[in-house]
């Protein structure tokens, strides 16, 4: 199977399940903030997951929320789980090849993976998906667990000039046997707090653009992009059953200081 740039049917498809509610299960909804997740096969315990989170931000413009998802400089300031994260290359003028690593919850091991991303503005909404690709430059690392991304994204809502809906979808391998805690945790903590953080980075980001190459925004303006380009030749699907499979499912939650201040 070869690598296939998203056409404007993979984006619409993306957002058709961004708004579907069939086949999904309610587990979080709280102020402004709504969690959904969907199982993968009929074994509860050894099944994928599939994780839907969606935010109102009524205080964030949706181009400000494109920006700062967009905008790696950025990430590294705000986000707390990212260990590194670097653009590899472009592929055409939305879409491109990075590196992603993050911090999981204690004691299983940290993952990371590589992604052919993908972007479209359409109209007053904003798509970004992501899905896992393999290139020869750089493989698994032997302190990381290598994730695969069956699909993951974002789809960004306009509702007015200072007001957005968020719409995170993960379709993630995670590899490996997984307690049921970590499913339950990421819907019931880990995805609403990752969102609540991507809300509260964008109310900072102006400042900080501000003092940070401001007009520099290669999502946007593709002219700008200093990345080499990347023949598709030189990628190829990631299949999750090449990778090594690691058994975590006997491993206790370690709740942190911050989780408990929480409850």
């Amino acid at each position: 199977m070869s690598v296939l740039i998203p056409d404007d049917r993979a984006f619409s498809s993306f957002k058709e399940e961004c708004g579907s509610e069939e086949g999904w299960s309610l587990t979080y909804n709280k102020t402004d903030m709504t969690v959904w997740t969907q199982t993968i096969g009929g074994d509860e315990e050894k099944s994928l997951h599939k994780i839907k989170c969606r935010m109102a931000c009524k205080d964030v413009p949706a181009e400000t929320m494109y920006d700062v998802l967009h905008d790696i400089e950025y990430r590294r300031k705000w986000d707390a789980n990212v260990i590194e994260t670097f653009d590899i290359g472009k592929l055409t003028v939305n879409a491109d090849v990075g590196y992603y690593s993050w911090k999981c919850p204690k004691p299983l091991r940290n993952r990371d993976v590589i992604t052919l991303r993908s972007w479209l503005p359409t109209g007053s909404d904003y798509i970004i998906m992501n899905y896992s690709v393999k290139h020869a430059k750089y493989p698994p690392k032997k302190d990381m667990v290598r994730a695969v991304s069956i699909q993951t994204g974002y789809l960004i809502q306009s509702h007015g000039p200072n007001h957005c809906t968020l719409t995170y979808l993960a379709h993630v391998d995670p590899k490996g046997s997984l307690p049921k805690w970590v499913v339950n945790k990421s819907s019931h903590f880990l995805a609403p707090k990752a969102m609540k953080k991507i809300s509260k980075a964008c109310l900072k980001y102006g400042e900080w653009k501000q003092r940070h190459n401001p007009g520099f925004k290669p999502w946007l303006y593709p002219e700008q992009t200093t990345l080499p380009t990347i023949p598709l030749s030189e990628i190829s699907i990631q299949h999750a059953d090449s990778l090594e499979n690691i058994d975590e499912s006997t491993l206790s939650e370690m709740q942190t200081r911050e989780e408990r201040d929480s409850d």
